[in-house]
């Protein structure tokens, strides 16, 4: 049987025995502990905080919002005390703006969405519903939701897609909420297309799911839903790649969006969390999250809080074998290497890896050998050697011409290479080094604009006086 997949992309070992049949477990602290939460667990401008020092907050209230159109709600995912707020160091390493709430371990609930936004919505009132419940790209993006439920008039939406391949290693906390809440997966995804009644639905997940293929399938009565397996590859799960293997089209490059192509994708989390919201009125106040890897005793997937420290799932986990070398938030090829476990789990946080040394050895850098293994592995089709190659010589402006700002960062190119060159991470740097010119010029042309603005206010007032 053909499956359906992209060119290119690699096959690492998949590890994800470790807690494949493992059901979801429930982790609700109930000693009093420090609970933190960001004001930024988003892609977007982030949140201001509208509760204080000393107030009482229960579950599912709202205690962080914003203005801004691409934005979303913070919600509370335990009953107790505001302690404080201030910085914390976060899952990337910087001490960012959080609300620190102490855990009575009551988990009293707020009135749900109904009590604001009235109960039985109608589709015209779905993303209204979306917005208030605080809902992002559960994968890891963290793009507000009810952004994506908002395209342009222009743009026909022919396709909803739901991202259930999980292609990173380790990973199983969307296999598991397919096996387990399968229907609430596929009714969040009937909401959606009664907000798009010209649009198809596809749950597209790898065929390394048996068990979530048979059990959606024969739950799914919607002729307007299909279940379909892809080939297991790497990265399956990036937006481009499952636009071109389940629509057969391809996304021009940046800035383009999914739904130029009339494409709108969600993660299964993000499906399920839909549901939730319109359903039952429940905003986002947990998440699941795999804890896995060598180093880890007795790996699982939990659900949990949001807020909760990661140390708390690892403690939960029985702790580690041995001490890891790496331990990163999410998947091994696309997540972040953690400097402490003192941070909290956030509402992109799909994994906890701890790997022993075994697994996270870095071999040095050599010199590349043109094998064209790196070209080959790319879904993009870049040239990573060559971009590779610009960057080191900083000649930014023939990286971006060669089209480096089109890369997913995936880590196929650096995976792949037998000289074991740092090709993402230098990637990485090009682009934040564009990115930072590109804010300069945009600072620049606004001071410049502005001087401009105040200077005709002068000549203006000049000419009145005379």
């Amino acid at each position: 049987m053909n499956l359906p997949t992209f060119l290119g992309g690699v096959h690492p070992p998949e590890g994800k025995a470790l807690t494949e049949n493992k059901p979801i477990e429930n982790l609700f602290p109930n000693e009093p502990e420090e609970f933190i939460y960001p004001l930024s667990q988003h892609l977007g401008a982030p949140c201001a905080a509208i509760v204080k020092k000393g107030d009482r907050v229960l579950v599912g209230q709202k205690i962080a919002d914003s203005e801004a159109f691409v934005s979303a709600p913070i919600f509370s995912g335990v009953s107790g005390v505001v302690k404080e707020i201030a910085p914390r160091m976060t899952i990337p390493g910087s001490l960012d703006p959080c609300i620190v709430i102490e855990n009575d371990g009551k988990y009293e609930k707020a009135p749900s969405l109904f009590e604001e936004l009235g109960r039985n919505p109608s589709p015209d009132q779905y993303v209204k519903f979306v917005r208030a419940a605080g809902i992002v790209g559960m994968g890891g993006a963290t793009f507000p939701t009810h952004v994506k439920l908002s395209p342009p008039k222009d743009r026909a939406i022919k396709w909803i897609i739901i991202n259930g391949a999980e292609c990173e290693p380790f990973l199983n906390c969307d296999n598991r909420l397919m096996i387990e809440e399968p229907d609430e997966i596929l009714k969040g995804l009937e909401y959606v297309l009664q907000i798009f009644p010209q649009a198809q639905g596809v749950i597209a997940l790898e065929n390394n799911k048996p068990e979530a293929i048979k059990i959606l399938t024969e739950r799914n009565a919607n002729s307007r839903i299909k279940i379909m397996p892809h080939k297991v590859k790497y990265p399956q799960g990036a937006e481009k790649m499952l636009i071109w293997s389940v629509t057969g089209q391809e996304i021009p490059q940046v800035p383009a969006l999914p739904a130029d192509v009339g494409c709108i994708i969600f993660n299964t989390r993000t499906i399920w969390q839909i549901y939730q919201a319109i359903a039952h009125g429940s905003p986002v106040t947990e998440r699941i999250i795999t804890v896995s890897g060598d180093a880890v005793n007795n790996p699982k997937n939990l659900r949990v809080p949001l807020g909760i420290s990661v140390k708390d799932l690892i403690v939960e986990c029985d702790g580690f074998i041995e001490d890891p070398v790496k331990v990163i938030a999410g998947g091994p090829m696309m997540g972040l290497a953690m400097r402490s476990l003192d941070v909290p789990v956030v509402k992109g946080t799909s994994g906890i890896l701890a790997l022993s040394k075994k697994l996270a050895y870095l071999s040095e850098e050599s010199a590349c050998i043109r094998c064209g293994k790196c070209i080959e592995a790319c879904p993009i089709h870049l040239e990573p050697t060559k971009l590779d190659h610009l960057v080191r010589l900083r000649d930014y402006e023939s990286f971006e011409a060669h089209g480096g700002m089109n890369c997913i960062e995936c880590g196929s190119c650096a995976y792949s290479c037998p000289a074991s060159r740092h090709l993402t991470q230098s990637y990485k740097a090009g682009k934040a080094a564009i990115n930072a010119k590109r804010q300069q010029a945009a600072k620049a042309a606004k001071e410049a604009a502005a001087k401009l603005e105040a200077e005709k206010k002068v000549e203006q007032k000049v000419e009145v006086k005379n």
